[in-house]
């Protein structure tokens, strides 16, 4: 049966499309039950409030959890997403650092299957736990032998964002000329640290590799406000709403303020959208719709000066913005329509 395509022209990427891996072979350690008892606790303020036809609009398929990459891509061709950032998942700290849940060359050959649609994200976390040099060693790798353009960095399972001993790294990063995705805000999920994340830590590394392109994960939330603050002061410095945009349609007053603070302290020029895809087609539907539909309040817009979202402004966050930082041509739209 053929799938329906979001009638919209907007170029769209993916910055944060997980892959889990293969959790069995990890779920007898404490720290991955404790990862997942997790998840219930935040699957609630996410979908409090979402409106029943919201619900009702998503198959069967969208909210049944599935690793299969072909999930992806149905996901993607539907909802017009043209390219996903696979991102493999690590969590060692989760396995007492003995392992990770999804591995960068199990991402490889996901990639590798359909290059047109998909892009390596390796996951060089952690990189004090395991040792700079390795870390710098290995994003070489990736950018030398696979053109590898962007990477992601998961504090709370390492260290500090502005530890001093990463330095080498970012300053390594900052030559590559890579895009490094960091999350920032507090850890949704222990066992990792919600100290290591906090968004004002980025001011000391933005300040010293200027020239490091930086994408902060989750708007930092819930400081949102010191990341906009850091942004403004830092052309480098990026803000990503993965994660956050269900809130578009459970709680478009909170989701109005969030995204309005952005637009007026940031500008539409480095705010960036993505879908914290975990396994559920959902996340993408959720994520692309409460983009493409939602607008800020006449009063919000009123009250607090929020300006009203544009087209133009739609075209940036959804792809245009983090395509600039990558190289990516957007006049060809990649989706297979029916």
């Amino acid at each position: 049966m053929s799938t329906k395509i979001a009638k919209d022209d907007f170029f769209k990427i993916d910055p944060e499309c997980h892959l889990i891996g293969d959790l069995e072979t990890v779920e007898h350690f404490p720290g991955v039950q404790m990862w997942w008892r997790a998840i219930g606790s935040i699957s609630r303020p996410l979908l409090v409030g979402m409106p029943p036809e919201s619900l009702a609009s998503f198959e069967a398929w969208e909210i049944e959890k599935n690793k299969d990459p072909e999930n992806i891509l149905r996901a993607m061709d539907k909802h017009g997403v043209d390219i996903a950032c696979l991102l493999p998942e690590s969590m060692m700290d989760t396995t007492g650092y003995s392992s990770r849940w999804c591995t960068n060359g199990e991402m490889q050959k996901i990639v590798e299957t359909n290059p047109d649609r998909f892009m390596y994200q390796p996951n060089v976390s952690p990189i004090k736990h395991r040792g700079v040099k390795n870390a710098i060693w290995e994003m070489e790798h990736w950018v030398k032998e696979k053109k590898a353009k962007i990477f992601k960095f998961y504090p709370p399972e390492d260290t500090y964002i502005n530890d001093p001993e990463l330095w080498p790294f970012y300053k390594k990063a900052e030559e590559l000329d890579i895009v490094l995705d960091i999350h920032t805000g507090f850890c949704w999920v222990p066992p990792g640290k919600s100290k290591h994340a906090l968004p004002i830590l980025l001011d000391d590394v933005a300040r010293d590799f200027p020239d490091l392109k930086i994408n902060a994960f989750h708007m930092g939330y819930p400081h949102c406000d010191d990341l906009n603050m850091v942004a403004m002061g830092h052309p480098n410095v990026y803000v990503c709403l993965s994660l956050l945009i269900p809130w578009a349609l459970s709680s478009p007053r909170k989701f109005g303020k969030i995204i309005g603070e952005a637009l007026r302290w940031v500008g539409p020029d480095k705010i960036i959208w993505g879908t914290d895809y975990a396994g559920f087609g959902s996340q993408i539907a959720a994520a692309v719709k409460g983009m493409r539909d939602f607008q800020i309040s006449d009063d919000l817009q009123r009250d607090y000066g929020y300006p009203a979202i544009t087209d133009e402004d739609r075209a940036k966050i959804f792809g245009g913005n983090l395509a600039r930082l990558l190289g990516v041509d957007t006049s060809r739209r990649r989706i297979k329509k029916d």
